[in-house]
């Protein structure tokens, strides 16, 4: 099947970077190389774009689209082992790093991958498909206690308590097997009268359970104090988010490595002696604009914050 992916935030996310024609750079989230065919066209025969995923399939689809492209380096790799990625290929430090942390239209449109609550396909969710939690493990194992948890954290569901009960008691007659499955018992534990506003009633579940299964939460976190600590000075750090929790962490980190001093308000001289890491470049998000989110929706949530390496 032929995918179309529009990358999000595309011209502002490669102003941003501040390219340099020889430097090296990191795509850490390379989908279907939308930022990455960008960045390619800024850099000269010297510079170097290293481009990871932890999806065979993109690794695969992008080595198809760019044969011979000598400054592209592809690597199947978590974004959280960039680290190992640049030892392995003996390099210290990046003049810049851009992660897109959505999923990718062809993971959401093909739904052999399980992302998508509008085509019924397996309740799969794995960025990794090499790795071996499911959405379906999920779904059907954990305890009705730490399901309302996920979809109440990670989705910010108001009726996580009610959904959790009725997965829990369907699962008893049959496992969950499918997103058609799952999305059925999600419109169940849904009152009608509030199905009728807010959008597709399976969005906030699906986002839990999707961020749970990959653990990106916790990923985030270690990965911006990696991704800063491998950048040269004057290299720039950019992430892309697109849902409140991922960019309140994204903020609050930023602000946190942006400060110079950590001692409380009342110490009269500063003591800890720490230094900031980071200056902020965008004092608010970068969002989309109207033109974008009319013709290409999934823009729409979408937020984007830089950083610069002192």
């Amino acid at each position: 099947m032929e995918y179309k992916h529009q990358a999000v935030l595309l011209e502002e996310a490669i102003k941003y970077l501040n390219i340099k024609k020889d430097g090296i750079y990191i795509d850490g989230t390379l989908g279907r190389a939308g930022h990455s065919s960008e960045i390619l066209k800024k850099l000269s025969n010297k510079g170097k774009l290293i481009a990871v995923d932890r999806d065979t399939a993109a690794i695969k689809a992008v080595k198809d689209k760019f044969p011979d492209n000598k400054s592209l380096i592809l690597e199947h790799a978590n974004f959280q082992e960039i680290d190992l990625v640049l030892e392995k290929l003996d390099i210290e430090a990046v003049d810049g790093m851009l992660f897109d942390l959505g999923v990718s239209s062809p993971q959401l449109d093909n739904p052999d991958r399980g992302f998508s609550y509008q085509k019924d396909g397996p309740l799969d969710m794995r960025m990794n498909p090499e790795q071996n939690l499911t959405a379906k493990d999920i779904v059907n194992n954990y305890s009705q206690s730490e399901l309302e948890r996920v979809i109440s954290e990670y989705g910010e569901e108001n009726w996580s308590a009610r959904i959790a009960e009725f997965i829990v008691k369907m699962r008893e007659e049959k496992k969950i097997e499918t997103t058609g499955d799952l999305v059925e018992v999600i419109k169940a534990a849904i009152p009608k009268a509030v199905r009728r506003s807010g959008g597709h009633p399976a969005r906030r579940t699906f986002q839990a359970l999707r961020i749970e299964t990959n653990n990106e939460l916790e990923q985030l976190k270690n990965l911006i104090d990696k991704s800063v600590s491998l950048l040269n000075p004057g290299g720039r750090l950019v992430i892309i988010t697109f849902h409140s929790l991922e960019d309140r962490i994204v903020k609050h980190k930023f602000r946190d490595l942006a400060k110079d001093c950590s001692c409380p308000p009342d110490f009269p001289i500063c003591v800890c002696d720490e230094k900031s890491e980071v200056k902020v470049i965008t004092k608010s998000p970068i969002q989309a604009s109207e033109s974008e989110k009319d013709f290409n929706p999934r823009s729409r949530s979408a937020k984007m914050r830089v950083a610069e390496k002192i």
